[in-house]
């Protein structure tokens, strides 16, 4: 028997595609992000023997309270060991590797494939099945690039820069040879770096707004002292 913790926010697909969901901030998306690909990386390389999903998509990762990620349904999923020939796809239209269609096999970076459409996913709010690689490629020959694509959502109320790095980690892993992908031992810590960033400059804000304030304090003590001195 299976024991699962419960996911009270239901799956990431239904977060961003049901209209009668609040939707998710950056904050939450860049977290999800480092989550699902933390989930992922285990299975590659933590698990023994490693394990390859073969079905990632939003449908099968789950939000907790505080929308955290893990990534459920390994119904699909076989040990590394194993050749890697499918059994069974379910409707995983618009995630699957495209090198699957000529090889019918599965490795591990047809699940980097699945994770650079997620990714995508948390960026535009467009679901595969709506042409959302279309619209991925067609950006990427855009001058504005990924800006032009991003949910209405977050516009104005994202880091963009943050936004153009996590999109820049999304097509090495859609890229067309899989050799070229990175692993997602790789993926992890690039998503790692840009909320390092974030909570780096946050911290020399709060460090700045700290020492103004410490200033602040000490001329309004020499201005008493000033006062007490000249009466």
């Amino acid at each position: 028997m299976l024991i699962y913790e419960f996911m009270s926010n239901g799956s990431l697909a239904t977060i961003l595609y049901d209209e009668e969901e609040q939707g998710l901030s950056w904050d939450e998306r860049l977290q999800i992000a480092l989550d699902v690909s933390h989930g992922v990386e285990y299975l590659h390389e933590g698990a023994v023997p490693p394990v390859i999903h073969r079905d990632l998509k939003s449908a099968n990762i789950l939000l907790d309270q505080s929308m955290r990620a893990k990534v459920a349904d390994f119904g699909l999923s076989k040990e590394e060991a194993f050749d890697g020939r499918n059994s069974g796809i379910k409707d995983t239209y618009g995630y699957i590797d495209p090198e699957y269609i000529s090889t019918n096999k599965f490795t591990m970076k047809s699940d980097v494939y699945s994770f650079g459409v997620i990714i995508f996913e948390l960026i535009t709010a467009i679901h595969p099945h709506q042409n959302l690689m279309e619209y991925v490629n067609l950006a990427a020959m855009s001058p504005d690039g990924v800006d032009e694509i991003l949910d209405k959502q977050l516009v104005g109320k994202s880091n963009i820069e943050e936004v153009r790095q996590l999109a820049k980690i999304a097509h090495k892993c859609l890229h067309k040879s899989p050799r070229k992908r990175p692993s997602m031992g790789e993926v992890t810590p690039a998503i790692l770096k840009i909320k390092q960033r974030r909570l780096g400059k946050e911290d020399m804000m709060s460090m700045a707004e700290g020492d103004f304030s410490r200033i602040m304090s000490r001329i309004q003590e020499q201005h008493i002292e000033l006062t007490k001195l000249a009466s």
